[in-house]
């Protein structure tokens, strides 16, 4: 059962209260720590972005224009060694937790912030043998790096090291409210938002769905490849053993993946020509921001994903490379695409020095397509580890 010292809440609530023209900059994995001098950006399509610098309390003042801001306002809060987080408004008197550069080309982290109430939101993660959570903050290569009871969060999940051939589920359980089966205030009033990073860069984020009845959101899946599944389901469970148990379920259950609209699916094809075109021309900052873009309308597009892969390599971003890459051979609709995707990781993971995962995907990739150049490495890495 959760403790918390009231004095120090109280005291602590008074420290890190903003108010509704303000936000709150933290660090996802020490708990209270300010970050100061953080570069806040708001932008608006169309119009000039404003810059503002969090203070020595890790507060910054939204601009006014920007303080009712809905979500065709996007936030990017930069600071040099964490990874930038982007996300859309509202964001008037909220807490935003930055994430240190992760450096394991299998971790990951997950990152939890909401609003004032419910006042206690709880990250969950299942995996084989496994169940992260305030009760049990360490697992198997994993950890509950801040569990936060008083609102805004955040909670923050780290993955070191993600194990092959296993699925993982993440959660958020309203605890505050977990004796009030199906009611609505994690959909409608936590504003919570969870956001998931691999190596420097933030490669998805959830706003909690609206209009929901449950105490339990479960967000996503991680699949035994390391693909990002959506799952975006209301549950209800009372207490943690509860989450537990319904998480387990999903392990075991496949999860529908989900249509898009032929428009959506013509313009994330028009913006990623745009990416090809910088990537080609030399400019991969570019080009990465592009392939993101088109993702954002077509999330189920192997080539896409590839692309991102091999702009993300050309830039040393070879964790993030690496998912992309899984992402491509999950919604790959040739065996060339997954072929190149399985070598492209295993590349990566030979210039690591991790030979046996290497070898691993140019097996792989010589499964999906017959090449010399697969057998060439084969035979290389299998010297290498002699």
């Amino acid at each position: 059962m959760k403790k918390i010292l009231l004095l120090f809440v109280f005291w602590q609530s008074f420290i890190f209260a903003q108010k509704n023209n303000e936000l709150l900059v933290l660090s996802a994995v020490v708990k209270d720590k300010v970050i100061p001098n953080a570069q806040i950006i708001f932008q608006k399509n169309g119009e000039t972005s404003e810059t503002v610098n969090t203070d020595a309390s890790g507060k910054a003042v939204i601009p006014p224009q920007f303080v009712d801001a809905n979500n065709e306002i996007t936030l990017i809060i930069k600071k040099e060694g964490y990874s930038t987080l982007v996300t859309k408004g509202p964001f008037g008197g909220l807490t935003y937790a930055l994430s240190p550069v992760m450096e394991d080309l299998d971790g990951m982290r997950i990152v939890l912030s909401w609003g004032k109430s419910p006042s206690d939101l709880d990250s969950h993660l299942s995996y084989p043998n496994n169940h992260i959570c305030y009760y049990h903050k360490e697992g198997t290569n994993a950890n509950l790096d801040v569990d936060d009871t008083d609102s805004f969060g955040p909670e923050t999940i780290t993955i070191e090291k993600r194990a092959q051939n296993q699925k993982y589920i993440y959660a958020v359980h309203d605890y505050s409210d977990k004796n009030r089966v199906d009611n609505d205030n994690l959909s409608n009033i936590s504003n919570a938002k969870v956001y998931v990073y691999i190596g420097n860069t933030l490669i998805k984020s959830y706003d909690v769905p609206k209009r929901k009845k449950g105490t339990v959101w479960v967000v996503f899946m991680i699949d035994e490849s390391g693909n990002i599944i959506d799952i975006n389901n209301f549950e209800n469970s009372t207490s943690w053993e509860g989450v537990r148990s319904l998480l387990s379920n999903y392990r075991y259950s496949s999860t529908p993946i989900n249509s898009i609209t032929e428009n959506n699916r013509q313009t994330a094809f028009d913006i990623n020509k745009q990416g090809e075109n910088f990537y080609h021309s030399g400019r991969m900052e570019q080009a990465v921001n592009y392939y993101q873009q088109a993702l954002e309308y077509n999330p189920f597009d192997g080539q896409i994903y590839s692309n991102l892969g091999l702009a993300f390599s050309k830039i040393g971003r070879n964790a993030e490379a690496i998912w992309a890459n899984r992402e491509a051979i999950k919604f790959a609709t040739d065996n060339t695409v997954k072929a190149n995707s399985y070598y492209n990781i295993a590349k990566i993971y030979e210039n690591s020095g991790q030979y046996s995962d290497a070898l691993y995907y140019y097996g792989l990739a010589k499964e999906n397509k017959e090449n010399p150049v697969y057998d060439k490495a084969i035979l290389r890495v299998k010297s290498k580890m002699r």
